[in-house]
């Protein structure tokens, strides 16, 4: 995605609400870091991610890709047995998961070939049939992965908190509350959700 798009997304944004506006004013202008070339291993890092510290997580994923000698696809997962994945520091659910993606993508109900064509509820769709893989693990894909503009993640806690305190809310909105609130901010909520994010940076900087 050109820069110049993401700038033009962000301007938009920025000329319907001056909330928003001064935000970016603060923070700066809106990025996403490049993806990674391999969506496959973007989903199998997301799920080793889940529910550990970035360290351990960091530790935990280096032993695991080591494992493949830089050849990681689901065919090799699939071909290691899973106490071999354990020994790398994963859980047993954890496995498990891994396992399913690499089992829904080696027989195609997992499409990474050319999921980029799908539409943002198709990729959602999709992907929530893995183990492991929630409506959330599947829009972060969808933003730093697929680098979709409307993606507004409404359950997830740094956007209701910088959302709380980008607008002077007292309390955090409600993800039903902030699905409608988002509506304002079509086709650029991935954009909105980004400086929800920088927000609750801002706050934590102060």
């Amino acid at each position: 995605m050109p820069k110049t798009t993401f700038a033009a997304a962000a301007a938009e944004l920025a000329r319907r609400d001056k909330v928003m506006a001064r935000l970016m004013q603060r923070t700066g202008p809106f990025r996403l870091p490049r993806p990674t070339t391999d969506h496959f291993a973007a989903l199998a890092e997301s799920i080793l991610y889940q529910q550990l510290a970035g360290a351990a997580a960091r530790a935990i994923h280096q032993r695991f890709v080591a494992l493949f000698d830089g050849a990681l696809s689901p065919e090799a997962i699939l071909a290691v047995p899973p106490q071999r994945l354990r020994s790398a520091g994963l859980s047993g659910n954890k496995v498990a998961s891994i396992r399913d993606l690499a089992a829904k993508v080696a027989d195609g109900t997992v499409p990474l070939h050319r999921i980029g064509r799908l539409s943002d509820e198709e990729v959602i769709a999709r992907l929530t049939v893995v183990r492991g893989i929630g409506p959330w693990t599947a829009e972060m894909f969808l933003i730093f992965q697929l680098r979709r503009l409307d993606v507004w993640p409404v359950a997830d806690y740094g956007v209701r908190k910088g959302y709380a305190l980008a607008y002077g809310l007292r309390a955090l909105p409600t993800p039903k509350r902030l699905q409608v609130e988002g509506e304002r901010f079509r086709p650029y909520r991935t954009v909105a959700a980004w400086y929800c994010w920088q927000a609750v940076h801002e706050q934590r900087n102060r």
